[in-house]
């Protein structure tokens, strides 16, 4: 296992459901701790100022460190009832193993619904809905969850080791969305440090993007750049049913969004990101997101306004238990956010909002 498979292990198997971050943010301040002044701010966002930083003009480089998940409701007998952190798809729920995240330790379940075996044809053929659905913990009858310490407000993650998959480079795991934005932060952060920047660098792990983006406003706040570069996934449409002619897939390179449900790009900045991926020779494809949203739909209003731009990953089957990537586009989107904050000088960032 190579450094950045270690990187996607570490960063994927990790806990951290929406409002429950707290081991992304111990795990970003244990890879860049020894490169930037890490701060926290009120709702619990990560931000880190690189050292060798300018004080001007500030670039922020964002990726959420949540990802969708549950949490415990309420007790049904011998059963957990949940809610839902983050959209899913309830038949993309059934039958997923998951981790209960006690004060006491892990308690391992299933998430499980009705026996289709108890069904009619009717029933059997339509899709189930979350409240009909229930984590079974293995107990007997009659016994609550309670005696396991589970209690409601526990978060739930799906339970699902990072795996190498056959094909070289190709890799399945929980929580892409967004970790792999994460291991992009502290990538390019540290190429970053090594390298003498005509700005300042800000690497910001965002809170509760999930349900809401809502750590994107604060630390937006709290930075005030003048740049904002969102590092995150994109739906990889490389399966079948998609729609025809999309480019967005494994081996496609970096997704430079240029339109989602919350942003329009800074056209400028999505054309430098452009030309300088042309000019490095990296792979990369224009997406356009007709639904969703990003931290970038918040960070752009901050103020008077952020130039903004979406970078992200071709992931295949996000919201789901287990998503597959591939490291080259990985390697690809790396390249191009790090070629393009090293040009964001002060003449440069000023001929973005003109």
């Amino acid at each position: 296992m190579d450094r950045i498979e270690a990187l996607f292990k570490e960063f994927t198997e990790a806990a951290g459901v929406s409002g429950f971050e707290g081991e992304i943010f111990d795990l970003l301040g244990s890879h860049l701790a020894d490169i930037a002044k890490i701060e926290r701010d009120n709702l619990g966002s990560f931000i880190a100022k690189l050292e060798n930083s300018k004080e001007n003009p500030r670039v922020m480089l964002a990726a959420h460190m949540d990802e969708i998940g549950f949490m415990v409701s309420y007790f049904s007998d011998n059963f957990v009832k949940f809610n839902t952190i983050g959209g899913w798809w309830p038949v993309r729920m059934i039958g997923l193993p998951v981790l209960i995240k006690t004060l006491k330790g892990d308690v391992p379940g299933v998430v499980a619904s009705k026996s289709p075996f108890h069904m009619d044809a009717k029933e059997r053929e339509q899709v189930p809905k979350v409240k009909d659905l229930y984590i079974d913990v293995g107990l007997p009858k009659g016994r609550s969850p309670s005696t396991l310490g589970i209690q409601p407000g526990d978060a739930i993650v799906p339970d699902m080791p990072f795996k190498a998959l056959k094909p070289k480079g190709t890799y399945m795991a929980k929580a892409w969305d967004d970790r792999i934005g994460c291991v992009m932060l502290v990538e390019v952060l540290r190429r970053l440090s090594g390298v003498s920047l005509k700005n300042a660098v800000y690497g910001v792990g965002t809170v509760q993007e999930e349900v809401g983006i809502r750590g994107a406003t604060t630390s937006g706040h709290s930075v005030n750049p003048d740049v904002s570069i969102i590092l995150e996934v994109n739906i990889a449409q490389d399966i079948p049913f998609s729609p025809q002619g999309s480019p967005e897939g494994l081996g496609s390179g970096v997704s430079i969004y240029v339109y989602d449900a919350t942003l329009i790009p800074n056209h400028a900045l999505k054309e430098l990101f452009v030309s300088v991926a042309k000019q490095k020779k990296i792979p990369y494809h224009l997406s356009a997101v007709p639904f969703g949203g990003t931290d970038g739909g918040r960070v752009h209003l901050n103020a008077s306004g952020v130039p903004t731009i979406v970078i992200g990953v071709p992931v295949r089957y996000i919201h789901s238990g287990a998503g597959i990537v591939l490291k080259k586009d990985f390697a690809s989107s790396v390249d191009l956010v790090y070629e393009v904050v090293r040009r964001l000088d002060e003449k440069t960032v000023m001929r973005l909002s003109k």
